[in-house]
C-alpha cells in the first residue's frame, strides 16, 4: 500500500498541474519548452504538499518503533523473576507499533525529497529566469533568443554570485568560521527558504482574510453586481487602450513592410512579424505589395535588425493584451448578465429560472432533465446562498486556527499550537488515517490561501494569470517560479506549527526526511531560533490590515482604481460600468432579435418556395424543363457582367442561342 498511496499522491498532483495548465496556458499555440518548463514546476510544488502527510506519518511509526527498541533494552529480564514478583511502577513496557496503511519504506523519501527540491530549486534560480528572457525575446532564431536572454540575466546571475562570492572571501578569511560543503550547502537552502518565508508571509496574510470574506460577500448580490460593473468600466478603459496600442503599433509594421520588399534581405523577419499580426491586419497589409522591387539604402533608409527585433517584442505583446481583453469583456458581460438574471429571479413568485438571453447556454441532457429551470432557481436563489455561508463559517475558523498557531508554534511547554495538539493526541492513539487526513486539510488550506493570492494578483501587465487561455508565457513561467519559491519555506512552516521539527521545537526526537534534506539551520542561528519563530508572527498584523482594507486604501491613494463602496470614485466607476452593460445588453438583444427573424423567415418561406419550385417543375416537359435551365444560365453568365458597355442585339442574341 505504501507505493500505492505514493503513486496516488504523483497522479493526483501530475492531473492537477495539467488542469491548471490547460486552463490558463494555450496548448496549441505557446513554446512547448515553456509549457513543460511550468508544468514540471507546478507538478513539483504539488507533490510537495502531497507527500508531507505521508511523510508525517512514517515518521511518527519510526518514532514508535526507536522509543520501544530503547524500552526493550533497558528494561530488565524478567525469566529469572517468580510468578507473584510484581514489575517496578516506573518501567514501560514496549507498545505494539501499528505499521500505517502508507507507510514508505526506509531510504525512499530522502531520495524523493532530493530529486523534488533541487529540481525545483534549479527550475526557480536557473532555467525559468533564463526560460523567461527567451520566451519574451523579440528575437527572429534560436540563437539570436539565446543571446538576448544570456544578456538579460547576466545582471540576475551576476548579482547572486557577488553576493555569494563576498560571503565566501569573509568565511575564509575568518578564523572562527570552519564551514564544510555541508554548512555551506546548509546556509544556500537557509538564504533560500528565508526569502521564500518573507514572501510567503505576505500572501498568506492576505488569503487568510481574503478568501472567507469573499465567500461571504458572494451571498450579496448587490455587492457583486457593484464589483462587477465596476470591473467593467475599468475593463472597457484597458480593452479600448490595448486596440489603441494594436493600431499603433500595426501602423510601425505597415511602415516597415512598405519599405522593406520581397528582395531585401530582412524580409524574413518582416515575414515573420506578419505571421504574428491578426488576421484582418494580415490582409490589410498584404495588399498594394510590389514583388522584386529594387532598394538603395542610400536613397531610402532601411531599419536596422534591431529595431525588428524591438518591434516584433512589441507586436508579440500587443496583440496578446488585445486578445486577452476581448476574451476578458466577454467573459465579464456572461457574469453580469448571469448576476442581473439571479437578482431579478429571487423576486419571482413562479419559482422557475427565467434566462434573460439564452446566447451560449446549450439545452442538453442535463439541462432538459436535471438541472432544471426549478432546479436552478432553487439553486441559484436558495441554497447556493446556505452553501457560501456555511463555506464562510468553516474557512473563518480555519483561518483563526492558523493564526493562533502561526504565534504560538514557538512554545512547546505548554503547548499551545492547535494543529500540534490535534497532531499529539493522535499520535498517542496511533490513528495514522486522522493524522494523514488533519496534515491534508491543513496544508491544503494554506497552500490554497498562498496559491490563490499567486494567482489573484497582479503587477501591472508584465506579470497577470488570467483563465481561459490567455495568459502569456513570461506569466506562466513567472507563477512556476514564485510556487518553487514559496511551497517549500511554506512545507518547513508547516512542520514547525505541528511541531515536527526539532530546530524550532527544540525536542529530541525523529526528524522527518523532508527536514533532514534542509540541513541543520543551527549553522545560522540567528535566522533558526528568531527570524524562523517571530517573523510569522506579522501574519496577524497582515490580516489585521487586509481586514481594513488598508492596502486598498493605500493603492486609492497612490491613483490605482481600487474597489471601494464609500469612494465617489467608485461611484461614478459603478455607474459607468452600469451604462456600458446596458449598452452591450441592448446590443446582443438586438442580434438575437435579428437572428430570431432570419431563422423565423427561413423556417416560413424557405420550405415553401421549393415544393412550389418542385411541383412547377414536374409539370414541366423534359425539353421545356431543360430550355428552362439554359435560360437560368444565361441569365446567370450575364448577371456576372460588371463592364456596362455589351450592346443590347449582343445580349439577345445571346438569349436565343
Amino acid at each position: 500500500m505504501s507505493g500505492v498511496a505514493l503513486g496516488v499522491d504523483v497522479l493526483v498532483a501530475l492531473v492537477l498541474a495539467s488542469v491548471l495548465l490547460h486552463r490558463y496556458g494555450d496548448v496549441r499555440k505557446q513554446q512547448r519548452v515553456v509549457l513543460l518548463a511550468t508544468l514540471l514546476a507546478w507538478f513539483l510544488c504539488f507533490i510537495i504538499a502531497f507527500t508531507i502527510p505521508l511523510d508525517v506519518s512514517t515518521t511518527i511509526y519510526n518514532q514508535c518503533v526507536t522509543d520501544n527498541n530503547q524500552v526493550v533494552t533497558t528494561t530488565p529480564s524478567l525469566s529469572n523473576q517468580t510468578s507473584n514478583t510484581s514489575v517496578f511502577p516506573t518501567q514501560r513496557l514496549p507498545e505494539v507499533c501499528h505499521k500505517p496503511w502508507s507507510y514508505i519504506p526506509d531510504g525512499i523519501l530522502p531520495v524523493f525529497w532530493r530529486v523534488v527540491y533541487w529540481t525545483s530549486q534549479f527550475l526557480t534560480w536557473l532555467l525559468i529566469p533564463f526560460m523567461q528572457s527567451y520566451a519574451r525575446s523579440g528575437g527572429f532564431s534560436i540563437s539570436g533568443k539565446i543571446k538576448t536572454a544570456l544578456i538579460e540575466n547576466a545582471i540576475y546571475y551576476g548579482t547572486y554570485l557577488f553576493i555569494f562570492c563576498s560571503l565566501l572571501i569573509y568565511v575564509a578569511l575568518s578564523p572562527q568560521w570552519h564551514l564544510s560543503w555541508y554548512d555551506l550547502r546548509t546556509i544556500g537552502i537557509t538564504a533560500a527558504n528565508t526569502w521564500g518565508l518573507f514572501l510567503l508571509v505576505l500572501l498568506l496574510g492576505y488569503g487568510l482574510v481574503e478568501i472567507p470574506r469573499s465567500c461571504w460577500l458572494a451571498l450579496c448580490h448587490g455587492h457583486l453586481l457593484s464589483k462587477t460593473y465596476f470591473k467593467a468600466a475599468k475593463l472597457m478603459t484597458e480593452k479600448t487602450d490595448a486596440e489603441e496600442n494594436l493600431e499603433d503599433v500595426m501602423e510601425d509594421v505597415r511602415a516597415v513592410n512598405e519599405s522593406i520588399r520581397y528582395n531585401h534581405p530582412l524580409r524574413k523577419c518582416i515575414e515573420t512579424i506578419l505571421k504574428k499580426c491578426p488576421v484582418e491586419y494580415q490582409e490589410r497589409l498584404g495588399r498594394n505589395m510590389d514583388d522584386y522591387e529594387d532598394f538603395d539604402e542610400k536613397r531610402n533608409p532601411y531599419p536596422s535588425k534591431k529595431s525588428l527585433v524591438k518591434l516584433h517584442k512589441q507586436v508579440i505583446y500587443a496583440v496578446q493584451r488585445h486578445n486577452r481583453t476581448q476574451v476578458q469583456w466577454q467573459i465579464l458581460l456572461d457574469e453580469v448578465f448571469h448576476l442581473e438574471d439571479v437578482a431579478k429571479n429571487e423576486i419571482s413568485s413562479t419559482h422557475q429560472f427565467v434566462h434573460t438571453q439564452r446566447s451560449g447556454q446549450s439545452d442538453g441532457c442535463f439541462r432538459r432533465y436535471i438541472y432544471t429551470p426549478a432546479a436552478e432557481w432553487y439553486w441559484e436563489c436558495v441554497l447556493r446562498r446556505w452553501c457560501y455561508r456555511v463555506l464562510a463559517v468553516v474557512l473563518s475558523v480555519l483561518s483563526v486556527l492558523v493564526v493562533w498557531s502561526e504565534c504560538t508554534f514557538f512554545s512547546t511547554q505548554p503547548v499551545l499550537s492547535v494543529f500540534a495538539i490535534f497532531i499529539q493526541i493522535a499520535e498517542r492513539k496511533y490513528n495514522y488515517i486522522y493524522i494523514e487526513v488533519a496534515c491534508f486539510i491543513t496544508i491544503l488550506y494554506l497552500c490554497y490561501c498562498v496559491y490563490s493570492t499567486v494567482f489573484r494578483i497582479r503587477v501591472f501587465n508584465y506579470y497577470y494569470l488570467q483563465p481561459h487561455h490567455q495568459t502569456d508565457a513570461y506569466s506562466l513561467q513567472f507563477s512556476g517560479m514564485l510556487f518553487c519559491r514559496l511551497t517549500p519555506p511554506l512545507c518547513l512552516n508547516f512542520l514547525g506549527v505541528i511541531h515536527m521539527d526539532s530546530t524550532i521545537s527544540h525536542q529530541d526526537r525523529q526528524q522527518t526526511s523532508y527536514t533532514s534534506i534542509m540541513g541543520s539551520m543551527q549553522v545560522l542561528s540567528f535566522i533558526a531560533n528568531g527570524f524562523y519563530i517571530y517573523y510569522p508572527m506579522l501574519i496577524l498584523l497582515l490580516c489585521i490590515a487586509t481586514y481594513f482594507s488598508l492596502g486598498t486604501r493605500c493603492l486609492n491613494l497612490l491613483g490605482f482604481q481600487q474597489f471601494m463602496g464609500d469612494s465617489d470614485l467608485t461611484s461614478d466607476l459603478v455607474d459607468e460600468g452600469k451604462e456600458l452593460i446596458r449598452r452591450e445588453r441592448r446590443k446582443r438583444q438586438r442580434a438575437e432579435d435579428s437572428e430570431n427573424r432570419r431563422r423565423e423567415w427561413r423556417e416560413k418561406y424557405v420550405p415553401r418556395s421549393r415544393s412550389a419550385y418542385s411541383e412547377i417543375r414536374e409539370g414541366e416537359s423534359p425539353s421545356r424543363r431543360g430550355q428552362s435551365d439554359r435560360t437560368e444560365l444565361l441569365q446567370d453568365v450575364e448577371a456576372l457582367d460588371f463592364n456596362g458597355d455589351v450592346d443590347t442585339q449582343e445580349v439577345e442574341n445571346r438569349k436565343c442561342v
